[in-house]
């Protein structure tokens, strides 16, 4: 799914939405260790390169979400990379209610999140890796050996920008990434 591999330009496209961002901060899980580690390393590589300051914020549990974001408001950090992790894609309405109630221009890893008000999301289509499994599982159920089809990954990535959030953040979209956006939620 290239989850993590999208870390740097997902910090890119978000920048580009918030370009006064001095600060992000970065939810992970540890729970989910390779992950979280791949996340946080390489977006501080990609921040430092931007000029950005990363604060780690650690969540495994909705308790400690709502502590992360307690320490969010209260460090006044410019925006929000959230981790691709299943524990947060489960938890996409407390996590899109608090950065609506925070007022944190934030970056999700898939769609559902900025269908449902988060700011904007970039990541794979999970509709066409859905596709892509049914049809191996086709393949499969005809007769084809597993060990003889070809490693597939995902190749469609989307970007999609939730326009009525942004406004109510106060974020005028750039043009160039309206232009860029699979989809722009009105």
């Amino acid at each position: 799914m290239f989850a993590t591999e999208l870390a740097a330009k997902r910090l890119e496209l978000l920048r580009e939405m918030v370009p006064a961002a001095t600060r992000v901060a970065v939810l992970v899980s540890p729970s989910n260790g390779a992950t979280s580690e791949s996340t946080v390393r390489d977006t501080a590589a990609a921040a430092r390169a931007m000029g950005l300051q990363v604060q780690v914020l650690n969540a495994d549990t909705s308790r400690e979400i709502d502590a992360a974001f307690a320490t969010l408001a209260r460090e006044r950090s410019d925006a929000l990379f959230v981790d691709p992790n299943p524990f947060f894609m489960s938890r996409r309405v407390q996590l899109v209610n608090l950065t609506s109630r925070h007022a944190i221009p934030t970056t999700f890893p898939n769609r559902e999140s900025a269908e449902i008000g988060g700011l904007m999301s970039y990541g794979s289509n999970i509709a066409d890796a859905w596709r892509q499994s049914g049809a191996y599982a086709g393949r499969i159920l005809k007769g084809t050996k597993p060990a003889d089809l070809p490693v597939v990954q995902a190749s469609k990535f989307e970007l999609v920008i939730n326009h009525e959030t942004a406004r109510m953040l106060g974020l005028t979209v750039p043009d160039k990434l309206l232009v860029a956006a699979d989809e722009v939620i009105e």
